[in-house]
């Protein structure tokens, strides 16, 4: 009958099915692609050694007790860290066993003459490899795209990535500081992507048979081992006794000890696996509500069938037992085909991905463990989700079935009763999950993931569970005064009441997507602002500070180069870059008089002698310096007076530590208006601080120093003896992100300080991350003002270049994912409540009436559900994160979530009103309903 039941309603069963697929796809292609981004040994073979028997290399070590990973060269192991002073590490040249044939390979930098659109050119530093690439012992490590390979001394092959980057094709010539060079073929390198720029030449080429460049040091040179004999474990550890490093075919494809490096790159973290395991619960979770939203639709479908199948002598496990067939014959097609769909579509990412030449995915990996977990779980849900339905029908009294083909179940008190009780355990949960991560070490928490997993999961189920259970109570209160409310909201208020058995799985659906919607996007934001928090930031995101300071005297009788044009700057700039927004000079204290050797006597610069080699910092005043040990290590690196503008104590880019200006410089750094606080501040002559650390009280001390006069500070840092103290009032103005910089004072002030004031830097904003191509030619722009060859070029691109974009795809999402629920449980219900709306169009209700009713009951549906799935999913997400310290802090992205809130129910009920078909077809009604 179950079979028979599936084949009659395929819309419903393919609805089903879909369901319970799509996650458990998910699932298994999420683990497959997790795995295939670890490479194996034989891979790491592969792509580093080709068919050579093994590599020798240069090894970091102190000592000659020091021992290499197995499988990961690099990675090396030691018990004595005491640096040994005769120990002396030997050229791995001079270590190649006998009986081998030797191919190098050498990694250097080479220096590419990079023009801008109207003359001028930069030198632009680019990795190169000196190797015989083409040589068949290479097979799989290097492959030739186009072109032919490399004939004469002045050609040279190159990846895809170096083409694009200075826009060049093949036969076109490089200029590099080591020589002109004809492109005439594309290499692929299997250990870099085809994106990154690389140059390759022939050993002995010109680039390396002569004395480097200035400014192009040769890198290191590797030595591949040619010849039947393998390379053995004891081999290699004689040859870590003498400093080189070997990646051996033999030892990494059976290797002697467990390589500790791989089996650590293929670790989860514990946090990450906490996350993982609740976001993938609450996926089934949904899945499964959504699942017996559609049975109970079906089951009720059946009613009449199954009420005959009892009256004719069938007990009620035959009854259950009909509807839970139909469960695990769709569930088991359905995990089967998700299986099969989530490994077909990562093999597929992944070939895709290395045929673009990327080296994200070594290879495709599937993970059995996570797949058959998925599916067993995914199996679960859909059986899960037809055994409830399936007890209901069973229930429901025979007579009544007969009579009317629908019959409503009587609601107890239990379910509130249960539901209670399961919120208390939830919240007994989660509180002991959170106090276990933050009770003990990080070993302790590590060694408690397991439970904490288990707490933490199964209190956010039981939230949820119990949010279920009490839905038909919420239903009942919130639908008790509805008579001010419109006719359509009316009616489905009315109807949500009476139908509770057609509400409670459709709410519960919606509820169990916006759980996983809200808990996803609270991980994802924490997780943004994380690396917005412990970015080294140089100035706001698309920002570039370009010096106007010349160098400072470095010795007696040299004279200062001629000033920096700011408008030079900036013309070259908005030449090179259609991005450029607007420029800003900055002024501050200038050194480029000093003479940095005139203190060899300790003697100060006179005051009238037009030298300063003043520097000018803020005091942390007493209280409010970072807890440290005497070694200079944080104590706390979460201490409001550790984090900020500056901190790392005195960490400071190329803006000057004081800026000189007024409303516009301190607008251009901030990246917004400054408060009429802080505008005041310095129409009045006082400071604004950049951080809250350097005041206190309304002030803050203003101190000078002498650069040419260091002394030691805490640890390895190193401090300058104040030479003044000026106490200035003070604004706190912090900048949203942490720019180093101390403050802002006006002129005036400055000039009564005695400060020495010139322009520092033009700080230029771009509206968008320039393109490598784009930074050469501003590179190359920049060095004809400058009169350099060579100068960097450098946009702050931020902690996360894509990190609101992918915050707000997560939202889209996410809301898309409770969009579907809401739009599949309504379908549901709709599809439910058809008898009724026959009932209205046999009245005389019009067809807007009837739309507007669907739009009403989607609306009721998706806001009740889509409020209590935001609750559920952010209290165990922020206490997942403060239980784990996988972050600083819970963040909770309070505009995404409020957009999921009010674009979920408003979007579902414009979609049931315009999908609500307004004429219904005629049909027979069935007696009593």
């Amino acid at each position: 009958m179950a079979r028979r039941d599936i084949s009659r309603h395929r819309g419903r069963s393919l609805l089903i099915i879909l369901l319970i697929l799509l996650p458990v796809a998910g699932m298994t292609g999420a683990a497959a692609l997790a795995q295939s981004m670890q490479e194996t040994p034989a891979e790491r073979v592969q792509y580093q050694l080709g068919s050579t028997q093994a590599r020798l290399r240069s090894m970091p070590a102190s000592n000659a007790e020091t021992v290499q990973d197995p499988v990961l060269e690099t990675a090396t192991m030691t018990r004595n860290f005491t640096v040994d002073p005769d120990f002396t590490p030997r050229n791995p040249r001079d270590a190649i066993p006998a009986g081998y044939e030797v191919l190098t390979e050498t990694q250097l930098t080479l220096m590419v003459r990079a023009r801008a659109s109207r003359g001028g050119a930069s030198d632009v530093p680019v990795m190169a490899k000196a190797v015989d690439a083409l040589n068949p012992a290479f097979t799989g490590k290097y492959t030739l795209l186009e072109g032919r390979p490399a004939a004469a001394r002045d050609e040279i092959l190159v990846s895809p990535g170096a083409l694009e980057r200075f826009r060049i094709r093949l036969g076109d010539r490089m200029t590099t500081a080591d020589g002109s060079f004809a492109v005439v073929g594309t290499l692929r390198d299997a250990t870099y992507s085809d994106g990154n720029p690389i140059l390759f030449l022939q050993p002995g080429q010109a680039a390396i048979d002569r004395p480097a460049a200035q400014g192009n040091p040769l890198g290191e040179t590797m030595y591949y081992l040619m010849g039947p004999k393998p390379v053995t474990w004891d081999q290699i550890r004689d040859l870590n006794k003498s400093g080189v490093a070997v990646l051996s075919r033999a030892v990494a494809l059976n290797p002697p000890v467990t390589s500790g490096a791989a089996a650590n790159a293929r670790a989860m973290p514990a946090a990450g696996y906490i996350g993982g395991v609740l976001l993938g619960a609450l996926a089934l979770l949904e899945v499964g509500l959504l699942a017996g939203a559609a049975f109970a639709v079906g089951a009720k479908r059946q009613v009449r069938e199954l009420a005959l199948l009892a009256a004719s002598g069938a007990e009620a496990p035959t009854v259950r037992a009909v509807v839970t067939a139909a469960g695990l014959w769709l569930g088991t097609i359905a995990v089967v085909a998700g299986a099969m769909l989530g490994a077909g579509g990562a093999a597929a990412v992944v070939g895709v991905a290395r045929h673009l030449g990327s080296v994200r995915f070594p290879g495709f990996h599937l993970d059995l463990l996570p797949t058959v977990a998925a599916m067993a779980m995914g199996l679960l849900a859909c059986f899960l989700a037809a055994v409830v339905p399936a007890r209901q029908v069973a229930r429901q009294a025979v007579l009544g079935a007969l009579k009317s083909g629908r019959s409503l179940a009587a609601s107890g008190p239990w379910p509130v009763r249960v539901g209670a009780f399961l919120l208390v355990v939830a919240v007994i949960c989660l509180a002991a999950g959170r106090t276990l991560g933050l009770t003990g070490d990080l070993d302790a928490v590590a060694a408690r993931t397991p439970l904490l997993a288990a707490l933490l999961t199964g209190g956010a189920i039981l939230a949820v569970a119990a949010l279920v259970l009490l839905t038909g109570t919420f239903v009942k209160i919130l639908t008790a005064r509805t008579a001010w409310l419109p006719l359509p909201l009316r009616m489905a208020a009315r109807d949500s009441a009476r139908n509770r058995s057609r509400t409670v799985p459709a709410v519960a659906a919606v509820l169990a997507a916006a759980t996983l919607a809200s808990a996803a996007m609270v991980l994802s934001a924490s997780q943004m602002a994380e690396a917005k928090r412990t970015h080294m930031w140089a100035a706001q995101e698309n920002q570039v500070s370009l010096p106007l300071e010349t160098a400072p005297i470095q010795a007696p009788g040299t004279a200062s180069a001629s000033p920096i044009d700011p408008a030079a700057v900036a013309a070259a700039l908005h030449r090179e870059l259609e991005t450029v927004q607007w420029t800003q000079v900055l002024k501050g204290p200038v050194l480029s008089k000093c003479n940095m050797q005139a203190s060899a006597g300790g003697s100060l610069p006179a005051t009238n002698d037009g030298v300063d080699c003043r520097q000018y910092k803020l005091a942390v005043p007493a209280g409010q310096e970072c807890p440290a040990t005497p070694q200079g290590r944080v104590l706390d690196g979460q201490d409001w007076r550790c984090n900020g503008s500056m901190f790392p104590a005195g960490a400071a880019g190329q803006l000057p530590p004081v800026v000189v200006g007024g409303a516009d410089e301190l607008r251009a750094l901030l990246g917004r208006e400054p408060s009429p606080a802080a505008v005041e501040a310095l129409n009045t002559g006082g400071m604004v601080v950049s951080n809250p650390v350097f005041e206190k009280d309304g002030k803050t001390t203003l101190q000078s120093y002498d650069v040419r006069q260091p002394v030691p500070g805490p640890g390895p840092a190193v401090s300058y003896k104040p030479q003044s103290n000026t106490v200035l009032p003070a604004v706190v103005e912090a900048p949203e992100v942490p720019v180093p910089f101390y403050g802002v004072i006006a002129p005036g002030t400055a000039s009564r300080a005695g400060m020495h004031v010139g322009n520092s830097v033009l700080l230029a904003q771009l509206s968008a991350y320039p393109e490598a191509a784009e930074q050469d030619r501003a590179s190359a722009a920049l060095a004809q003002v400058y009169r350099i060859q060579a100068l960097g070029f450098y946009v702050e691109p931020g902690a996360d270049r894509t990190g609101s974009e992918l915050l707000w795809l997560i939202v889209g999402t996410s809301a898309l994912i409770t969009l579907s629920a809401a739009g599949i449980t309504t379908g549901l219900a709709l599809a439910d409540a058809r008898a009724d709306h026959m009932t209205l169009a046999g009245v005389g209700a019009p067809p807007r009436l009837r739309k507007a009713l669907a739009a009403a009951q989607s609306l009721m549906t998706a806001s009740l559900g889509t409020s209590l799935g935001v609750a559920a999913g952010v209290v165990p997400a922020v206490l997942l994160i403060g239980a784990t310290r996988m972050f600083a802090e819970p963040v909770v992205p309070w505009m995404p979530l409020l957009a999921l809130l009010v674009g979920v129910p408003l979007t579902g009920s414009a979609l049931a009103w315009v999908f609500a078909r307004a004429r219904l077809p005629v049909s027979r009604r069935s007696l009593g309903s």
